[in-house]
């Protein structure tokens, strides 16, 4: 399901909703939109996740060797 859908259709997360609650009766063009809406919104969050997990570990990092140096200037 390759499709690019073309953003004038202006796919809108209430119709998709709509598509959601009430899939048995809608056609198979608002499935699809549907499909799409959710694998690009999909692909979005994993790859905010992925990147925020990145930048989680780098501060973790970073934390723990300022907080190492830290407590050796402090040892007494």
């Amino acid at each position: 399901m390759e499709k690019n859908y073309n953003m004038d259709e202006k796919i809108t997360s209430q119709k998709v909703l709509e598509t959601v609650s009430s899939y048995k009766t809608k056609s198979n063009k608002d499935l699809e939109i549907a499909l799409e809406f959710i694998n690009v919104e999909f692909n979005k969050t994993k790859e905010n996740l992925l990147k925020l997990t990145d930048h989680l570990d780098k501060l973790e990092i970073t934390y723990n060797t300022l907080l190492k140096e830290y407590k050796s200037r402090n040892v007494r």
